[in-house]
């Protein structure tokens, strides 16, 4: 992202009081344990096996690895998995 892009974006979190995950489109993460994973502002499946998980991101991806993992909701821009989770990377794009 250009620098002037996310000191806009910071300025308009901060003064505006608008979600950054929003503004800046990245990706937000909520997970319970290591045994669910729910993930906002992806852009589309890549990848997914019972032990890997990879979504598109604005720039990048995001990998989640583990075992045992069950997609349970899948929107255009949400996704819940669940299984044990193991690490979760970002990946920037080449």
């Amino acid at each position: 992202m250009k620098k002037w892009q996310l000191q806009v974006g910071n300025w308009l979190t901060n003064h505006l009081k608008l979600p950054s995950d929003v503004l800046l489109e990245l990706p937000r993460i909520t997970t319970i344990g290591q045994f669910h994973a729910y993930i906002e502002n992806h852009r589309g499946l890549i990848l997914f096996t019972d032990t890997e998980l990879q979504l598109k991101l604005t720039k990048g991806s995001l990998k989640i690895v583990g075992d045992h993992f069950v997609i349970k909701t899948l929107l255009p821009e949400e996704i819940l998995v669940e299984g044990t989770i193991k690490e979760i990377l970002f990946l920037e794009s080449e």
